[in-house]
């Protein structure tokens, strides 16, 4: 049986950026070698997608420094626009409203992504080569700032979700619109990012499902007095994702909802599986999710029995990796299909199956 990769990211950033914080702390960073323990006894490599303030965090740098010396994990990009240097003001107070970096002027894009890229290589000492967008915003421009800088892969799209409602700049339009975005890797094209093209990034997708019952009926999940009960019966838009569903659910449910996502990839022969959480969830009082002591070990114990299972048929590997196991062909569709390289067999010799061409917040 063909190993699926196994993809484990993770926003590293300050600690609960739920709540706005003007003085940004990064007490999270002491939090993250046991969970760097925990995915290295099932052979799983995580990515640190890193935003500034971690990166300035001397705590957190010499432990992805160990990490990267051990080729244990990877070090990647997460750029959150309103305290990223340059400062450039966009509203009346950009840590409250938190706006997004594609509402921003190019040239205060391109200068943002270049500062923090070069901080990243500086204090690590070592390329990045992945990324994944502060509050999940990502278009054309960005993709193609992104290529002009080096980076490979990128992982922002999460497909089916619909951010339009929660707002940046109060003047904008909203957050990213991923419906009907592909769910299976594609090069981007950065005329459209919801498209397979010929560009040199290539989108990994976090996975996320339709739940049957989202399936039948979405409207109920649009109604307000139907929505909360929906969620609570079937979530609509399930992730591997240990603070999915966002409202109050004990842990036990959570990772049912896990491992159900997790199964019905597999049913489904996809082509991967990509794992989200935030760093500060990992801290007692880190985000909203997990308050407690007690919170974390019910978090530990629910992350102990996921990736077990995930062990069982899962190949660990971190973003570059992955690109770096893909390869265009099929000329005559204009590059816009891929596949695994023949040196990544699975446990049994059999390649992953060839990706099939996609139709298609904090």
């Amino acid at each position: 049986m063909s190993e699926t990769p196994f993809l484990i990211t993770i926003d590293t950033e300050g600690d609960d950026l739920w709540a706005r914080p003007r003085d940004i702390t990064t007490h999270n960073a002491r939090f993250l070698p046991r969970f760097q323990e925990l995915c290295e006894r099932y052979g799983f490599k995580p990515v640190y997608l890193t935003n500034y303030e971690m990166a300035m965090s001397d705590a957190f740098v010499e432990f992805g420094r160990e990490v990267l010396a051990r080729n244990a994990g990877e070090i990647g990009m997460h750029l959150h626009a309103w305290n990223s240097p340059p400062l450039v003001p966009l509203t009346a107070d950009d840590f409250h409203h938190q706006p997004y970096l594609v509402e921003y002027p190019d040239a205060v894009m391109r200068e943002k992504i270049r500062v923090m890229t070069r901080l990243l290589e500086e204090r690590f000492g070592r390329n990045v080569a992945s990324h994944r967008a502060g509050r999940w915003a990502f278009d054309g421009r960005y993709a193609a700032m992104l290529a002009e800088e080096g980076y490979r892969v990128d992982c922002s799209v999460a497909p089916d979700m619909d951010w339009r409602g929660i707002r940046g700049d109060p003047a904008g339009r909203g957050g990213p619109n991923y419906v009907g975005f592909p769910r299976q890797p594609y090069w981007i094209d950065p005329a459209d990012i919801s498209r397979p093209g010929s560009g040199p990034l290539l989108e990994v997708p976090v996975t996320v499902r339709p739940s049957p019952l989202y399936r039948r009926a979405p409207w109920a999940y649009r109604v307000r007095v139907l929505r909360r009960f929906a969620h609570r019966v079937s979530p609509g838009l399930a992730w591997l994702c240990p603070a999915q569903p966002a409202f109050a659910a004990p842990m036990t449910r959570k990772l049912e909802i896990m491992l159900q996502v997790a199964r019905a990839s597999r049913a489904d022969d996809v082509s991967h599986l990509e794992f989200v959480l935030h760093s500060s969830e990992l801290m007692p009082g880190g985000s909203p999710y997990f308050r407690t002591a007690s919170d974390i070990e019910r978090l530990y114990e629910g992350l102990d029995a996921l990736f077990e299972s995930l062990a069982a048929w899962c190949r660990g590997m971190t973003l570059a990796e992955f690109h770096g196991a893909f390869r265009p062909y099929g000329e005559q569709a204009g590059g816009q299909s891929v596949r695994l390289r023949s040196d990544m067999a699975g446990a049994r010799g059999r390649p992953h199956p060839a990706l099939r061409p996609s139709g298609g917040i904090k």
